[in-house]
């Protein structure tokens, strides 16, 4: 079984035992979290969506926070003297996905 979940605003296809990184969660490592914004559930024989899903959770239990890797960026204006540097890291937490629970059944 599968689920599409939203969480810091993009869409993430989990199943249960996998590992993903999202968008920094304000929560120690080591707690349990419920994503209550489900899009999609899917099993093998079909998928649910709408009004079927009210109620499906999907849970998760945060395995650690982070930073990715450096991006670096460039501005720079040929013949005009002009060269600019950034550099961004963006903060992350490592979620382990620990259950799919399923919406209303109709």
């Amino acid at each position: 079984m599968y689920a599409v979940l939203v969480t810091g605003g993009k869409q993430y296809r989990v199943m249960q035992g996998e590992t993903i990184r999202v968008e920094k969660l304000e929560t120690e490592a080591g707690n349990e979290i419920k994503f209550d914004q489900i899009l999609m559930l899917g099993d093998g024989e079909g998928v649910t969506l709408g009004d079927a899903l009210k109620g499906a959770t999907v849970t998760a239990t945060v395995k650690s926070h982070g930073r990715a890797d450096k991006v670096r960026i460039v501005k720079f204006r040929r013949r005009k003297h002009h060269r600019k540097q950034m550099g961004h890291r963006q903060h992350y937490t490592e979620i382990e996905i620990t259950g799919i629970a399923g919406g209303d059944k109709k």
